[in-house]
């Protein structure tokens, strides 16, 4: 793509996420949401395989139902309260229409079908900004609205996601299709706890994002997108394909690693809002989720092909593109003992 495109693209990005973060009024979240919408398009199609353009036509015609349900749940609102601020969302059918409509845009169930057939006909780096920074704005719209939407229906959209994402995610061999179904079950997460401690869900996706972005890079360097072509990764760069590993089993929520900080924390609150229940089914859907982050990582670095590869191992590539992943990576394994700042953070 042309750089100054990419240049382009890239600050509508920056200036819609801005808006829709800033925003007081709902036609401006709404057009923040239509320039995010606009932006990430070219960056989806600009392969010109015809993956990316089913991909890219998908999401197109996803985003703009969730955009006309949101404006249409915002002048619903207005008409009958007045009220255009985000925070004044009080009607009950204005509320559930915006569910449903912030839902379509993060892909929660039964919301989720177009993100994994997206993800699939993008490239990583456009996945990366799929899965998190265009997921950012809606969520921000969500934790705005938190006190007026109705619990019940959130709950049951945050478990059947958990238990989606996990199910789905068992039986795919696209790497980009298992992290599509990992955020769909991590967005499960997020919702579950967004009344009763919207920090949390703040937390549990800048973490979720961090390592996302660790393996998205990890897999962008390693050149693979598919189970039978991760099992050659070792042969060629162990230290590197060691660390995925980790950076896996620390998204599956493993306790010595970054990933158990957020599903502790939800778990905790949960139980001190006497949600025991509900915490336990969100526990144990977990398990269904690590059982995949499991298999990939058992492919990743135990598994070899049956026969030998030529490859030269690289203990050491290119360092301007080896940094950001680097980086990402110990950040994603080491972070844990910082959740006593974290927890005190007000």
């Amino acid at each position: 793509m042309n750089p100054q495109a990419l240049l382009i693209f890239t600050m509508s990005l920056l200036l819609g996420s801005s808006t829709v973060i800033s925003a007081n009024h709902w036609i401006m979240a709404w057009a923040g949401l239509e320039i995010n919408t606009l932006s990430i398009l070219p960056l989806i199609s600009k392969t010109h395989h015809p993956r990316a353009v089913e991909a890219s036509t998908k999401y197109f015609l996803v985003q703009a139902a969730a955009s006309t349900l949101l404006l249409f749940s915002s002048m619903t609102n207005a008409w009958f309260t007045g009220q255009w601020d985000i925070t004044q969302l009080t009607h009950p059918m204005s509320c559930i229409m915006l569910t449903a409509a912030i839902s379509m845009k993060l892909g929660l169930v039964p919301f989720h079908f177009w993100f994994p057939e997206v993800l699939q006909g993008s490239s990583p780096m456009t996945s990366l900004l799929l899965a998190t920074a265009m997921k950012f704005p809606p969520t921000v719209l969500l934790i705005l609205t938190s006190p007026s939407l109705n619990y019940t229906l959130l709950s049951l959209m945050a478990i059947a996601s958990t238990a989606l994402g996990g199910w789905m995610g068992l039986n795919q061999t696209q790497i980009r299709k298992i992290l599509a179904f990992s955020s769909i079950s991590h967005l499960g997460w997020m919702t579950i706890i967004l009344i009763y401690n919207p920090k949390l869900t703040l937390i549990t996706f800048y973490l979720y994002s961090l390592m996302t972005a660790a393996i998205f890079f990890t897999i962008n360097i390693i050149n693979t997108l598919k189970l039978s072509t991760v099992m050659t990764a070792w042969t060629k760069i162990p230290s590197l394909t060691a660390m995925l590993m980790l950076t896996l089993l620390s998204l599956a929520g493993l306790p010595p690693l970054t990933g158990f900080l957020p599903k502790w924390l939800i778990i905790q609150e949960l139980t001190k809002q006497e949600l025991t229940v509900t915490a336990t089914i969100m526990a144990l859907l977990s398990l269904l989720g690590l059982f995949f982050y499991l298999r990939l990582a058992y492919c990743a670095t135990i598994t070899l092909p049956p026969n030998s590869t030529n490859h030269m191992k690289h203990w050491q590539i290119n360092k301007s593109v080896n940094m950001p992943a680097a980086v990402l990576t110990m950040l994603s394994i080491m972070l844990l003992p910082l959740s006593p700042m974290i927890m005190t953070t007000p």
